[in-house]
């Protein structure tokens, strides 16, 4: 039995906050792509790295953009990731140019289905967990392995009790 809320592992992160990490990554991103530095293409991990993409996408004026999907839970139970949405293969081909973005890298499974797809991508993400974190070359904040992230998709405003009761 552990003496620690359910909340206190939590990380929220709001949508100021994720724009600012995602602006962040898109910086340290700048310059590093193989074509005199540029980046051809982006490429989202749906859905959670949909929204990050996008931001890196704007802050360094790439135009083309595509997803990979790739399905790893089946309601909560996790099981062997597949692709079930590749990007256009004439575009990414195997990667090279091409950056991968999603919000969290946690055990790393769907980035090593990601790169089967695309062996030469540069993969980055927002936020990383130590198990995952081999499979990133970029990322922003790194988290502990037993860190729950909220992200701002996930969450809604509302009126909490308070812990020890009402005032």
């Amino acid at each position: 039995m552990t003496d620690r809320l359910p909340h206190e592992k939590g990380f929220h992160v709001s949508w100021d906050q994720l724009h600012r990490d995602a602006r962040a990554l898109a910086w340290r991103l700048d310059g590093q792509g193989p074509d005199d530095g540029a980046w051809k293409a982006v490429v989202a991990i749906t859905r959670g790295g949909m929204a990050p993409a996008m931001i890196v996408a704007r802050e360094l004026d790439i135009r083309m953009v595509d997803t990979i999907s790739v399905k790893s839970y089946n309601h909560q139970t996790q099981s062997e990731p597949q692709v079930i949405k590749s990007p256009d293969m004439d575009v990414v081909g195997d990667g090279t140019g091409v950056l991968v973005v999603d919000d969290l890298v946690d055990t790393g499974r769907t980035l090593e289905v990601v790169r089967a797809h695309m062996p030469n991508a540069h993969i980055a993400t927002v936020y990383a967990k130590p198990k995952g974190r081999p499979q990133v070359q970029t990322f922003i904040t790194e988290v502990s392995q037993d860190t729950w992230i909220f992200f701002p998709w996930d969450m809604a405003l509302q009126y909490v009790e308070p812990y020890r009761g009402k005032d």
